[in-house]
């Protein structure tokens, strides 16, 4: 991994807002929402920003929109910079930030997200708004992490995403790509999207997806074994990134997530990591869940975290998977570690009160 580097993370991405009902009740239900900033990609970011390092994000904002203020406010009190261009809205039918429309869930009632992404400035993101050679030549940038879903968002996010995967490697910096197919982003748009992902993934040195993402993003034939069982899946992912690996032989790091929901606060959570043909296993154990969203992701950015850290296998999963545990505990969606202890805990089950 590069040393001499600005930027530690640095993450590509379409911010918008979420508004949730508080105390577990449904959308329908509700008159009284909290409203936050988020993202997939930043959500990740997460883990390195409050545990320190310095992260950056490229987005697109809606020009002296009050809701871009606010996100601009939230990413300055993670502790992230960022960078983009001010896109006129051209009127109320013209651009905006996207809304996410969400409810946790109680008990045998499973949560349900509403995506309201019509008009979203993000899908404007053009490499034409970024110096690339100042980012990654001049300042440098230890780690690019790009996920599916902004790659997807549109033609022209796909080709900015292409376009950032090409400069870092360049560069020397390591490239990680969270695969997170969402089908009714590849709508129509199959061949377009399979070109572009398997070129970033050529290049990528981290894959983060489960079986369904690496069959439909990459063309990687399904697992010939397993079964709805946790240990069935362990089994199917571990043979099928065997031919991942095959296809993609530059990659150094491959990982996933097992969950399996008891109910909406109660869930079996496990990992998968294999680093340089070695695996790593979280057997899955129960964990409580205040609000599942953003579990994934925090796997994704302890992870991340965990190698530019430079730490070995082992402790790499164990605090990845500690990160996706932590932010089911968070009403954000998105984790707030304090430190790496606090993290580690949760690992360990110690829940006990430290004074």
């Amino acid at each position: 991994m590069r040393q001499n580097y600005k930027y530690a993370l640095v993450v590509p991405t379409s911010m918008g807002v979420r508004i949730t009902p508080p105390d577990g009740q449904t959308v329908a239900s509700s008159d009284l929402f909290r409203l936050q900033a988020t993202s997939a990609e930043t959500n990740v970011a997460s883990i390195s920003s409050y545990l320190g390092l310095p992260v950056h994000v490229l987005t697109t904002f809606v020009k002296d929109s009050p809701i871009a203020a606010f996100i601009k406010q939230n990413l300055r009190s993670r502790g992230m910079t960022f960078e983009g261009p001010e896109v006129p809205q051209g009127g109320p039918w013209g651009y905006r930030h996207q809304f996410n429309i969400a409810d946790s869930g109680y008990g045998a009632r499973g949560p349900r997200v509403l995506n309201d992404r019509a008009g979203e400035v993000g899908r404007t993101l053009s490499i034409k708004d970024f110096d690339l050679e100042r980012l990654f030549g001049t300042e440098g940038v230890a780690v690019l992490h790009v996920s599916g879903l902004i790659c997807a968002l549109s033609e022209q996010t796909g080709q900015f995403c292409l376009e950032l995967a090409r400069a870092a490697k360049k560069h020397g910096t390591m490239i990680s790509f969270d695969l997170n197919y969402r089908a009714s982003f590849w709508a129509g748009r199959e061949q377009e999207l399979r070109r572009i992902f398997s070129e970033i993934a050529s290049v990528s040195d981290v894959l983060v997806g489960n079986e369904e993402d690496f069959q439909l993003c990459l063309g990687i034939e399904g697992p010939e074994a397993g079964g709805k069982d946790l240990s069935g899946k362990i089994d199917a992912f571990r043979e099928m990134i065997g031919r991942v690996r095959k296809e993609y032989p530059g990659c150094q790091v491959y990982g996933t997530t097992l969950r399996q929901v008891v109910d909406a606060n109660t869930h079996l959570w496990g990992a998968l990591l294999c680093v340089n043909g070695e695996w790593q296993i979280a057997e899955p154990r129960q964990i409580h869940v205040l609000d599942r969203i953003g579990g994934g992701d925090g796997f994704v950015g302890g992870l991340l975290y965990a190698l530019i850290r430079g730490w070995d296998a082992e402790k790499m999963l164990q605090f990845a998977w500690a990160s996706g545990a932590l932010a089911t505990t968070f009403l954000t969606d998105y984790a707030q570690p304090s430190d790496e202890d606090m993290v580690m805990s949760v690992w360990s089950g110690n829940a006990r009160v430290k004074r």
